[in-house]
């Protein structure tokens, strides 16, 4: 509005001091409202897989003759503004099969249960679902990302780039993923709902763009979930870095980073490939807020 006499001028000001209070208290109100709601996490089930060959998770020997069982689970977030899973665990081809070892031996997978027969638990189906997010791109992440194409893809730039490059085309990582069209890229830490609680954190390393999950959740306290940045107990303890990683430099640099927003944030993590830290979240239809 263009102030033309000074009466103008004290309108004006009045009026845009009033919006700006109505906008603070609206700001204020949704704040207020999302933690009076909450945040609310559910575990579910992505699958098994048994590491035959555990040295690999290493850059030496370390490991060697050694085999461990991962867990493998996927996770809703629900935030009063809508709905995010974060990742997707193994292919939906492997429930009701018998148990399948990679042909280089190096994994044995199975799946018990699909997504949508787990989803239809908490009475929701992939359409509910507003955004979907993993924390890279292997397929043991990406198996039911296929059925959320209705949701919107919030993925690293350069972890786009690198799954939907003409190399990674030939592989076996990228058909799950292919279906989401509808894509956010993103170029560092973001904040999916805009007020702190659900934070997707940068932590490049075990693929160009992997990422990690920040939640502030109201009851609980904060949460970290830790995509592949480590794989087991022993390996965040020894800053292990498994021989297959994308980068090791980044993924010792992005251990560092993690560790000192863990602190800071005094988040309680939760390695997403441990049996103990599956064991310790809640499974649908209960949840942790």
């Amino acid at each position: 509005m263009k102030k033309l006499i000074l009466l103008f001028a004290i309108l004006g000001f009045t009026f845009t001091s009033c919006k700006n209070d109505k906008s603070e208290n609206s700001e204020t109100e949704t704040v207020e409202e999302t933690k009076k709601e909450g945040v609310k996490l559910y575990t579910l089930d992505g699958g098994t897989v048994q590491a035959n060959m555990l040295e690999i998770f290493s850059q030496d020997t370390t490991y060697t003759g050694q085999s461990k069982t991962f867990a493998d689970a996927f996770y809703i977030i629900e935030h009063p503004k809508g709905r995010l899973l974060w990742d997707a665990g193994l292919a939906e081809g492997l429930v009701g099969q018998d148990p399948y070892t990679t042909p280089d031996g190096a994994f044995t997978v199975s799946r018990k249960d699909s997504v949508v027969s787990q989803l239809s638990q908490l009475n929701l189906t992939p359409n509910d679902f507003d955004f979907i997010a993993v924390s890279h791109t292997h397929f043991d992440h990406t198996g039911s990302a296929s059925k959320f194409a209705n949701a919107i893809w919030l993925v690293q730039e350069t972890e786009y780039d690198f799954i939907t490059s003409e190399e990674q085309k030939k592989g076996d990582n990228y058909p799950s993923i292919a279906p989401l069209t509808k894509v956010e890229k993103l170029n560092g830490d973001f904040d999916v709902f805009g007020d702190g609680t659900v934070m997707i954190k940068s932590m490049p390393g075990h693929t160009p763009g992997h990422q990690v999950l920040f939640l502030k959740l109201e009851n609980s306290g904060n949460v970290l979930l830790t995509g592949d940045l480590y794989h087991f107990e022993e390996n965040r303890e020894s800053r292990g870095v498994p021989s297959f990683n994308f980068d090791v430099d980044m993924t010792l640099k992005s251990m560092e980073k993690f560790e000192a927003f863990a602190k800071e944030n005094n988040a309680d993590v939760y390695i997403q490939h441990s049996v103990k830290d599956f064991n310790r979240l809640p499974k649908y239809p209960a949840y942790l807020d």
